[in-house]
């Protein structure tokens, strides 16, 4: 199956400046394609020095959906959000008081990524931290999620002031350049060892992919469906992936109506299932389905007490935003639109004009000409030719 790569490289424009990110493409660029993707035939998109969080957070969600071996090759700094301690990684216009607003967070990678199969994906990072987010670091290690494999090297607050050289991914791609991808462990082990050079001690590795797994346990503790499967993740990606959208969004029904009954509406299992459904719709080309899912997501998030400006609550109203974007069915976009707009009141989300924006997109197709249905028992007018 073709595979799909994704590099990003980021860092912010001036003195914020940690890490010299782009200077790795050109090495990259020299490695083929199917070597960085690790499979005969492979797509590759590029994003050097990004401005905005929803163009990256476009890429990384349309490479999700691919169906093949997914590859994200990503080089850049990370900041934490002081509001809400939350870990983002920097891009073009972000400074340390701005990060909320113009880094992309780092939860939305594990988000975007959760539905993909398990062994399918992997993320190869060059990270730099500030003093923040390093203390954060040591806290709470990086996490891609359960099913993917990250292999990553963080560098804490450098001594000099200058940019950094991104040495670990330059020897990832040097290794790469002689066409040949060693199975991600191997590369990772390699490239830690040829091209951190004098570096080495200021690199610590923050994911060890040689340890064991944690012991396996369920993380919704809730009786289980009957005739459900024993791991309904990997069952509901089976179906995904075999076209059954049917089967993987009743198979997800039934684990949320299991949540609703142990833990009751708006508990966290309940609402996890519900996020399930609405990527479920999404994957299945029903983006007004997948956009009414998200818009419940954000209402039962509000009313179990999350604030307007959590995380989570925001990622499901832009997601329901993006999705309402995409919408043809002009009757679907008008009995979707006000729901929205009420939510985008209260959840303006990070990026600007956000209830600007649809408001008009909503105010167009209104304003559009609607066919008028004759009352019952009305006559029809009479045209004269």
């Amino acid at each position: 199956m073709p595979g799909t790569v994704l590099l990003v490289a980021a860092a912010p424009v001036g003195k914020g400046r940690l890490v010299d990110a782009a200077s790795v493409l050109p090495v990259l660029a020299a490695v083929p394609t199917e070597t960085l993707a690790g499979t005969p035939t492979a797509s590759i998109v590029e994003l050097a020095d990004p401005l905005d969080p929803q163009t990256v957070l476009t890429r990384l969600r349309a490479a999700a959906m691919t169906p093949g071996p997914l590859t994200v090759y990503l080089v850049g700094q990370v900041h934490l959000d002081r509001r809400q301690r939350q870990l983002h990684v920097a891009l073009a216009r972000t400074t340390t008081a701005t990060v909320r607003y113009t880094g992309f967070p780092w939860h939305w990678f594990t988000q975007e990524l959760r539905l993909r199969p398990a062994g399918s994906t992997t993320v190869i990072a060059d990270l730099h931290a500030d003093t923040e987010s390093w203390q954060a670091l040591t806290e709470h290690p990086l996490d891609a999620g359960p099913h993917v494999a990250l292999h990553a090297r963080i560098a804490p607050p450098a001594r000099r002031r200058t940019p950094a050289v991104p040495a670990y991914m330059k020897a990832v791609a040097t290794i790469l350049r002689s066409g040949h991808r060693p199975p991600p462990l191997q590369l990772h082990q390699q490239a830690a060892a040829q091209g951190l050079g004098d570096d080495a001690p200021d690199l610590l590795p923050f994911h060890d992919p040689a340890a064991p797994p944690p012991p396996a346990r369920d993380p919704y503790d809730q009786p289980r469906p009957a005739d459900a499967p024993m791991d309904p993740h990997a069952a509901i990606t089976a179906a995904v992936e075999a076209g059954r959208h049917g089967e993987a969004a009743s198979l997800a029904a039934s684990w949320e109506q299991s949540a609703l009954r142990t833990h009751g509406p708006g508990s966290k299992e309940a609402i996890h299932w519900m996020e399930v459904r609405a990527d479920l719709a999404r994957f299945a080309g029903d983006h007004a389905r997948s956009c009414e899912t998200w818009l419940a997501v954000a209402s039962a998030r509000l009313t179990s007490g999350q604030a307007p400006d959590s995380p989570e609550v925001e990622a499901a109203v832009d997601r329901a935003h993006h999705l309402w974007d995409r919408i043809k069915d002009a009757e679907a976009v008008r009995a979707l639109g006000p729901a929205l707009v009420s939510l985008r009141r209260q959840v303006p989300g990070r990026q600007r004009g956000t209830l600007l924006l649809a408001q008009r997109r909503l105010e167009q197709f209104h304003s559009q000409q609607i066919p008028r249905i004759p009352a019952p028992g009305a006559q029809p007018t009479a045209s004269t030719t």
